[in-house]
């Protein structure tokens, strides 16, 4: 078996507070990018775009959902908030994955939506392919309306994805996968 499918096939979600430094390099930050992108996209409309979190830029965005978590929930205590606050500073890198669907009467709203998520695929793909250990999760934060605003998003895009990527300092256990037995039928 090939070393790419060997990666493939040991694939598994790290959670962010498993990921630390160090995180891909700019190079290997362009080579994330640029096999993310590289997905299906009926019609060539681009439908995502990124949001790259890094350095201090994790700490800012964690003050803004800090703010925004406690404003919701005035009774929450400090270790409440202090997870809220960490919630992007674990991981060295975070890229958010803009989902941005465009009306188009060849190309459903669909279509697009699912371009957005299988970027977020290939990035976990890249970084696996690169040895970095990687999540991809939305949260609260994906669809409130402050958090949204403060990284940029216009009212009609959505976030399809926060992908933590960094070194994995713990591999968690392999999950258990469905049998295929189970899910594939034939036609």
């Amino acid at each position: 078996m090939n070393e790419c499918l060997s990666r493939l096939l040991q694939r598994r979600s790290v959670p962010p507070r498993w990921l630390g430094g160090p995180g891909p390099d700019d190079r290997e930050v362009e080579t994330l990018l640029t096999v993310a992108s590289r997905v299906p996209d009926h019609g060539k409309l681009v439908p995502w775009r990124f949001i790259l979190i890094q350095g201090e830029a994790r700490a800012r965005l964690g003050e803004i959902l800090a703010a925004a978590f406690q404003a919701d929930n005035p009774d929450a205590g400090a270790e409440q908030i202090a997870v809220e606050r960490e919630r992007f500073t674990q991981a060295p890198l975070v890229v958010a994955v803009v989902s941005r669907v465009a009306p188009h009467v060849k190309i459903p709203d669909w279509e697009q939506v699912l371009s957005a998520g299988a970027v977020c695929m290939n990035l976990l793909t890249g970084a696996t392919a690169l040895g970095y250990g990687a999540s991809w999760l939305t949260g609260w934060a994906a669809f409130d309306r402050r958090v949204l605003d403060a990284l940029g998003l216009t009212p009609d895009e959505r976030i399809a994805g926060f992908v933590h990527i960094g070194t994995a300092k713990e591999t968690p256990p392999d999950r258990e996968r469905p049998e295929l037995s189970a899910v594939v039928t034939r036609f």
